[in-house]
């Protein structure tokens, strides 16, 4: 009996043929590597399974918005932390999974508290994974603490300095979760967020957690943003945090699409700057294809 079934006719009247021994699915940007096929979502959608071939197996990477960098009058913000990582691979069927992709956390433009907003989740319906968005950086002002998240915030530095935020990722869905901690020194340089690789001031003080890289595609997401006043972004999408000592200035986003944490700002002289925006994150499926 024949490996192969029968679609839809064709160019010119011939049948299409698709090989029922392998998976086919459709949804998000289709791309191949050998042979491997991979769905990404960017933003948000539908991954329908057509077809489960004889290996039901699917790799998959879920990774929230990172949180956003923060600071305040007189102070260095701490780095957003790095949005919640999920890996893993499961036997799927062939069914409709709603795709949710978390937004990175918004920077603070308006007020001078300069408080940053944390990054959305981002959700795989029917298996029920859940990856949690990045918390955010201190501001160094009064008790606020950088927030939870799926990686914490960094604390901040010089006026006050606040602690970092928890990482709170578990696992989800039958997904392996990483998260880590914000950091929380407490020196004049203000902390990094938390990575999925590792904590926050990990490398050196300031220096965001670097990320983790999924043996899918071997590209390295969800790195917390740098402290202010010179701390550097984690690998996987952290931005810096403002680099000069000489001068106040903005920190930088996280990337899109890796969950990276925004980096936090430098102020000094009652002046304003923003942390960065943290970076959206993304969802991709994995399986063999041919």
């Amino acid at each position: 009996m024949s490996s192969f079934g029968y679609n839809m006719l064709g160019f010119g009247g011939y049948p299409n043929r698709v090989n029922l021994n392998f998976t086919q699915a459709t949804g998000g940007t289709i791309t191949t590597s050998g042979n491997y096929r991979f769905h990404t979502f960017t933003s948000s959608g539908t991954f329908e399974i057509t077809n489960i071939g004889a290996d039901a197996n699917v790799d998959i990477l879920c990774v929230a918005g990172g949180g956003a960098g923060s600071a305040s009058n007189d102070s260095n913000g701490g780095g957003g932390g790095a949005g919640g990582y999920l890996e893993g691979s499961l036997d799927l069927s062939a069914t409709t999974y709603s795709v949710t992709v978390g937004a990175g956390g918004a920077k603070n433009t308006s007020t001078a508290n300069g408080l940053g907003a944390s990054g959305a989740n981002s959700v795989i319906g029917t298996i029920n994974a859940t990856a949690i968005g990045g918390g955010y950086g201190s501001n160094g002002r009064g008790s606020t603490v950088a927030a939870n998240g799926g990686s914490g915030g960094g604390g901040s530095g010089y006026i006050q300095d606040n602690a970092g935020g928890s990482g709170t990722q578990g696992n989800s869905g039958g997904l392996t979760g990483y998260g880590n901690n914000g950091g929380s020194l407490g020196s004049y340089v203000a902390d990094g967020g938390g990575g999925a690789g590792e904590a926050g001031n990990t490398n050196a003080n300031g220096h965001g957690g670097d990320g983790r890289a999924w043996s899918g595609n071997s590209t390295t997401y969800a790195g917390g943003g740098g402290g202010g006043y010179g701390g550097t972004g984690g690998a996987g999408g952290g931005g810096n945090g403002y680099q000069s000592i000489n001068s106040a200035g903005n920190g930088v986003d996280g990337t899109a699409n890796t969950g990276g944490g925004g980096g936090g700002s430098y102020q000094a002289n009652g002046g304003f700057n923003t942390g960065g925006s943290g970076g959206s994150g993304v969802v991709i499926f994995k399986y063999q294809y041919k």
